[in-house]
């Protein structure tokens, strides 16, 4: 499609989601903001916290305050993690929680210009200089998959891999047991509620490939380093993990 058909499609796109759905914030209903904000307005970006340094060096949990050397947190050093670092964009406050929630179980995907926006502007300036060979987002469960309608870790996963230049990998790793969710889990009960949950599509089939796991929440790592097992398990080389959101 060349780039005139493909604006237009666009233009048509947003025409249609101005008829349904005025440009006005869909959170707090009173600042403007348009299909390509994910009707979001600036007032309620105030409500965002960044994640940057210090942090921790394994799972990426921010510090508060200035240290002058590297550490791994109490999560870390307790739990088995696969991977080699994992980080996240933004802190997973109340008020992104809440979009999350809508996105994923609501069906509001116009949220989701928004999320990737989020999710990119971190992790582009990082996972450029990583030479990544793929992107694996997380996989849901076939049953969880078909109420949900789609995977909010492979949606997400799209715009990051074209901006990296990388394919999204969703044929290497599946979900072969469904698991109760892990909120209201301890951390060793979320390491042992996913610790089967996952297998490879195909086993044998990776040549150390340097890969990067993809999901829309980090608490623990411990969905996250489920994957990065089977992977490594499979032969891949490197695992690093990329979520938008990060529970403290």
């Amino acid at each position: 499609m060349n780039p005139a058909a493909v604006n237009l499609a666009r233009d048509r796109l947003d025409a249609g989601l101005a008829f349904f759905y005025p440009p006005v914030c869909q959170l707090c209903g009173e600042q403007r903001a348009n299909p390509g904000e994910g009707f979001v307005c600036q007032v309620c970006w105030q409500n965002l916290r960044f994640i940057t340094p210090p942090c921790c060096e394994r799972c990426g949990l921010p510090f508060p305050g200035e240290i002058t050397t590297a550490f791994e947190c109490s999560n870390c050093r307790d739990l088995d993690l696969r991977f080699r670092w994992a980080r996240a964009s933004v802190v997973a406050n109340d008020f992104l929680r809440h979009i999350i929630h809508r996105y994923k179980y609501n069906r509001e995907l116009w949220f989701e210009p928004f999320l990737a926006d989020l999710l990119l502007r971190q992790a582009l300036p990082v996972l450029l200089g990583e030479k990544l060979d793929g992107i694996v987002p997380v996989p849901l469960h076939p049953v969880k998959q078909r109420e949900r309608e789609f995977n909010q870790a492979e949606r997400l996963a799209l715009p990051l891999a074209r901006a990296l230049g990388v394919p999204v990998l969703t044929k290497l790793v599946k979900r072969v047991r469904p698991t109760r969710t892990q909120t209201q889990l301890d951390k060793h009960a979320r390491a042992d509620n996913v610790r089967s949950a996952f297998a490879p599509v195909k086993p044998k089939s990776l040549r150390a490939e340097r890969l990067l796991v993809l999901d829309d929440v980090l608490t623990t790592g411990a969905t996250t380093s489920a994957v990065a097992r089977v992977l490594r398990e499979n032969g891949a080389g490197e695992v690093l993990v990329w979520t938008l959101a990060r529970g403290l």
